[in-house]
């Protein structure tokens, strides 16, 4: 299969993701009481937080916008600088490293949100395989070899 095919569906993932999480971290920034998804503030009592605006500006943010802007960068592999910094695989392109990022951030967010709950919803199962999913599709050797340099 083409690598522009795999790449396709590593887009297409982080399109859904990041669709998601601008629609709950939007809910959240707008009502941090939680109470326009149904999510009452004793959720978070064990966690530092009062209420959800933090959690949700970080979701809108890093899983919500960044995912949506590294689908332009997926596609048009622009260079920068700055990206290039922070990216630990030197010989792949920036917006491939970050894609592993995003993975691991969404992971980390799960680990975090339940340990603050105290408890595991169906939606935590799913994303932490939609995490793993994005892992396995960014390290598959036709899309490794599309972002080589």
């Amino acid at each position: 299969m083409k690598p522009t095919f795999f790449r396709n569906i590593l887009t297409a993932l982080l399109t859904f993701l990041g669709a998601g999480a601008i629609f709950g971290g939007g809910a959240l920034i707008i009502s941090p009481s939680g109470r326009l998804l149904g999510m009452p503030l004793s959720m978070i009592k064990d966690s530092p937080f009062s209420n959800f605006i933090i959690p949700g500006i970080f979701l809108f943010t890093f899983l919500g916008i960044a995912p949506c802007l590294l689908i332009f960068a997926l596609i048009k592999k622009p260079e920068s600088k700055l990206a290039e910094q922070v990216n630990f695989c030197k010989d792949m392109h920036w917006s491939w490293s970050f894609c592993i990022y995003i993975a691991f951030t969404l992971i980390i967010w799960l680990q975090l949100e339940m340990m603050f709950i105290h408890s595991v919803h169906w939606s935590h199962t799913f994303y932490m395989f939609y995490a793993v999913t994005i892992l396995l599709i960014a390290l598959l050797p036709q899309v490794r070899n599309y972002y080589k340099r």
